[in-house]
C-alpha cells in the first residue's frame, strides 16, 4: 500500500487550497519529500497577484524549518529547482466562485490537467465571525466542490474537516456523513440558505445604523455563536464545518468524496523529523500558559479523554486515503483521524507529563529567572471553578456570577490587579470547555481498514505512510517531542 500510494502521487496533478496553513505546508512537504515525480502542486494562496503569491509561498512556507529534510537531502539549487518545475502558487480565494481566479486561460488549463483537490482551507476560531466563518467553512468548500466538477481529469476530492462536528456528544462517535439539514438537538431544521440570509439581514441592519467596525464584528460573533448554540452545536467554527460537510455530500454527485476529520492536531511525531509545529495549536494555548506560571487552576476533567493526533500522521492518512478512494465513481468516506479509540491519553496525563516536563527545564522569565511551577488545580465541574476563583481572589458573589454570565471585562479598581489573570482563565476555559469536558471516543473503524492494509502491504517500506496512534508514547512523545518543539518553533527559545 505505501509503495502503491508512492506510485499513486507519480505524475499526478494536485490542488491544494490551505496553504501556507499548518496541516497544508506538512501535507505539500510530504509530498515533495516522497514523490518529486508528481507532475504539477497548484497551490491557493490568498495573495493580490502572482508575484505576491509565490513570494508569499517562498516566505511562508519553502524557507520553514520544516523543508530542512528536503532541503539537505538534494541541496539549495535542486530544491529550487523542483519548485519551479512543479509548484504552481496562485491567488485565490475559495469564498469566491471558481476559487477568485480570474485568468481565464490558467482556468481552463486547470480544468483539463487536475487529478486530484484537497481542501484544507478553514478559519479554526472558535468564536469567528459568522458572516466569515459561512463563506470560508460552509459556502467555501461548496464553491472548491464546484471547480473540482469542473475538472474534465478528477478522480476525487479530498476534504478536510474536523472530528468535532459531533458537537459535545458522548460515548462512542461513528464515522457518518451528516444529511442536509441535520442538527444535534433535533431543535427544528437546520435550513442552510436561511442561515445565509439571517447573516446577510443582520449585516445589512448594522451597516444601516452605521456601526463601527468592531460593533459589527463582536455582533457577528455573537450571531454565529447564538446560531450554533441554537442548532446543538458548541460554537461557531464547529456549526459552519458541519454545513460545510452536508453541502458537499449533497451536492456531490458522482465524484467521490473523501471527509477526513482529524481531532487536536500537535505537531510532527516523526516526519520530516520531530517536535515541528506552528502556532499554539488547540490544548498548546493550556500547556504554554501553564509553563509560563500564569495557569494556576484549570476547568477540565481529569478523566476526560484528550484526543491528540501528530500531524504527520494526519497528512499519512490523507494521501493514503486518496490512492484508496481516487476514480471510485459516487463514494463518500468519512475517516476519524485521532487516538482515542486506539490510545487515549487523560487531561490528567497531559497535565502530569507537563508539570514534570517544566519543572525539570523551567521557562525564563522576563526578568531572567526561572519560572517555578507546581501541580496546577482541576477543577471538573464549572461550579468548582467559580467558587475556586471567588476564594483565591475574594470576590464578591454578585461579581462571581457576573463571571459565569458575561466574564469579567470589569475595570474597577479593586479588581485591576487580577483583571488579567482572570480573563486569561476565563477565555481559556470558555474556548476549551467542550473539549476538557468531551465524553465522546472517535471510533476510527474505516481509518483502521487502512492502517491494516498498510500493515498487510508492502511492509519493506517501512514508516514511510504512519498513522497508527498505538507507535506513539505519550510520556516520550509530550516530554521529549511536542513540548521542546512548541519552545522551540512557537516560543523561539
Amino acid at each position: 500500500m505505501e509503495s502503491n500510494c508512492v506510485h499513486f502521487l507519480q505524475n499526478k496533478t494536485i490542488l491544494v487550497t490551505g496553504i501556507p496553513g499548518f496541516l497544508a505546508k506538512v501535507f505539500l512537504e510530504k509530498i515533495l519529500r516522497v514523490q518529486p515525480k508528481v507532475k504539477k502542486l497548484y497551490l491557493l494562496l490568498r495573495s493580490v497577484n502572482n508575484e505576491s503569491a509565490m513570494q508569499r509561498f517562498r516566505t511562508e512556507v519553502l524557507e520553514k524549518d520544516l523543508f530542512r529534510v528536503l532541503r539537505n537531502d538534494i541541496g539549495d539549487a535542486s530544491l529550487n529547482d523542483l519548485v519551479m518545475e512543479k509548484v504552481v502558487p496562485i491567488p485565490g480565494d475559495i469564498s469566491i466562485d471558481n476559487l477568485g481566479l480570474k485568468d481565464s486561460n490558467l482556468l481552463e488549463h486547470m480544468w483539463n490537467e487536475i487529478d486530484i483537490v484537497v481542501n484544507v482551507a478553514a478559519t479554526t476560531n472558535f468564536d469567528e465571525r459568522y458572516d466569515i466563518g459561512l463563506s470560508i467553512n460552509t459556502f467555501g468548500p461548496l464553491n472548491v466542490l464546484n471547480f473540482a466538477k469542473k475538472c474534465v481529469k478528477a478522480q476525487l476530492l479530498l476534504h478536510v474537516s474536523t472530528a468535532y462536528v459531533c458537537g459535545e456528544k458522548s460515548g462512542l462517535l461513528q464515522e457518518k456523513t451528516f444529511r442536509m439539514g441535520e442538527t444535534l438537538n433535533g431543535n427544528g431544521k437546520l435550513v442552510i440558505d436561511t442561515e445565509l440570509e439571517l447573516m446577510k439581514q443582520k449585516l445589512k441592519e448594522l451597516q444601516k445604523q452605521d456601526c463601527s467596525e468592531e460593533e459589527i464584528a463582536e455582533t457577528m460573533k455573537d450571531l454565529g455563536m447564538s446560531r450554533a448554540k441554537l442548532h446543538g452545536w458548541p460554537n461557531t467554527y464547529v456549526f459552519t464545518k458541519s454545513m460545510g460537510e452536508m453541502l458537499l455530500g449533497y451536492h456531490r454527485e458522482n465524484l467521490p468524496l473523501v471527509i477526513i476529520r482529524p481531532t487536536m492536531i500537535t505537531s510532527t511525531f516523526s516526519e520530516p523529523f520531530p517536535g515541528w509545529i506552528e502556532g499554539l495549536r488547540t490544548i498548546d494555548s493550556v500547556i504554554v500558559a501553564f509553563g509560563k506560571g500564569r495557569l494556576k487552576c484549570f476547568l477540565a476533567d481529569p478523566n476526560s479523554v484528550l484526543d491528540l493526533i501528530p500531524v504527520d500522521m494526519v497528512a499519512n492518512a490523507m494521501v493514503m486515503a486518496a490512492a484508496i478512494h481516487a476514480g471510485e465513481s459516487g463514494s463518500q468516506t468519512v475517516y476519524h483521524v485521532g487516538s482515542s479509540c486506539k490510545n487515549p491519553i487523560t487531561f490528567e496525563q497531559l497535565h502530569d507529563l507537563a508539570a514534570r516536563y517544566f519543572a525539570k527545564s523551567p521557562l525564563v522569565g522576563r526578568d531572567g529567572s526561572p519560572v517555578i511551577v507546581s501541580k496546577g488545580t482541576i477543577l471538573s465541574t464549572m461550579a468548582q471553578f467559580s467558587f475556586y476563583i471567588a476564594l483565591r481572589y475574594k470576590l464578591p458573589l454578585q461579581m462571581l456570577r457576573l463571571i459565569n454570565i458575561v466574564y469579567p471585562w470589569w475595570n474597577g479598581n479593586k479588581y485591576k490587579d487580577i483583571d488579567r489573570k482572570i480573563k486569561l482563565a476565563m477565555r481559556l476555559v470558555e474556548l476549551y470547555r467542550p473539549y476538557v469536558l468531551f465524553k465522546g471516543i472517535f471510533d476510527d473503524m474505516n481509518t483502521e481498514r487502512v492502517r491494516f492494509k498498510r500493515r498487510e502491504i508492502n511492509k519493506e517500506i517501512h514508516g514511510l505512510f504512519e498513522f497508527d496512534p498505538k507507535s506513539i508514547n505519550w510520556d516520550d512523545y509530550i516530554m521529549n517531542i511536542h513540548i521542546p518543539g512548541l519552545i522551540t518553533y512557537v516560543l523561539k527559545k
